[in-house]
């Protein structure tokens, strides 16, 4: 387990290489500092931190949507399979088989479930067969959706939107999916129903995820590995079952002292023993 993070050498099997990028919002605001990641494929490797600490920044300079919002990446690069992509489209990414899910469940609201779920495969060529049996593949993962197929989207619950947002991406055939804040909003029965699908699509569909989230317990119950991110930069890394067992993160993010009890400490105590912020 490393503390601060260093640009990352691809090694065979890496499907994603992020290596030591900067990200500046209108030209003045430094968000990201030296991010460095991999994610090799066949995973699921947890982005992990508290609000603003950057998750969201790196899955969208992953996926080229920071100039939506005047954010660039103006140092380090993102190569996928090997080759850089930080200069590619974001259509042009869905077409490589990279896809985002985004924060706040993101759905057509005027659309019926059905009709959200076929907008993921506008990039596809391979057919309407093709695409119908995607479709009924979505549905057997949630058959929620089955249901309320013919539902606006927008009168759907909130579970049922992050589903639609899920299932929608998988209609593009992704290789690798960026999955931000699923369980934002969700009650934890919820939160464990989608967490299950999305372990369900790693093993049985082989489609690698990188995933944000803030709930850090239930994220490193079903990662393979994780990175910590505090203002910008990485600060901790490792396999997730070594995080979830390190007693810093138990205390600063899974709320347990050594000794199994709850930790209410002081921000001072809290800052203090913060050492790699140091």
């Amino acid at each position: 387990m490393s503390s601060q993070s260093a640009a990352v050498d691809s090694t065979p099997g890496a499907l994603l290489s992020v290596n030591n990028i900067e990200v500046i919002y209108d030209h003045v605001i430094l968000v990201l500092k030296g991010v460095s990641l991999e994610v090799p494929e066949g995973s699921i490797v947890a982005l992990l931190g508290g609000n603003g600490a950057g998750k969201t920044t790196t899955l969208k300079a992953i996926s080229n949507l920071l100039r939506t919002e005047r954010g660039d990446v103006t140092k380090g690069s993102i190569e996928y399979r090997g080759e850089r992509i930080d200069g590619l489209t974001p259509a042009d990414l869905v077409k490589r088989g990279v896809v985002q899910v985004m924060e706040g469940r993101h759905c057509f609201e005027h659309l019926t479930v059905e009709e959200n779920l076929l907008t993921g495969a506008y990039t596809r060529r391979d057919g309407k067969g093709a695409v119908n049996a995607d479709l009924e593949k979505v549905y057997t993962y949630f058959p929620r959706l089955r249901e309320r197929r013919t539902s606006q989207a927008g009168y759907t619950s909130g579970g049922e939107q992050q589903m639609v947002a899920i299932g929608r991406a998988l209609m593009a055939k992704p290789n690798l999916i960026l999955l931000d804040e699923p369980s934002m909003g969700l009650a934890p029965q919820l939160v464990e129903e989608i967490f299950e699908i999305v372990k369900e699509l790693n093993q049985k569909e082989g489609v690698t995820i990188l995933l944000a989230e803030q709930n850090t317990n239930v994220a490193l119950r079903y990662a393979t590995n994780g990175y910590i991110l505090e203002n910008g930069r990485v600060v901790m890394e490792g396999e997730a079952k070594s995080l979830a067992e390190n007693e810093d993160v138990k205390e600063f993010y899974l709320g347990v002292s050594g000794d199994g009890r709850k930790s209410f400490r002081d921000v001072k105590h809290y800052r203090r023993r913060k050492r790699w912020l140091a």
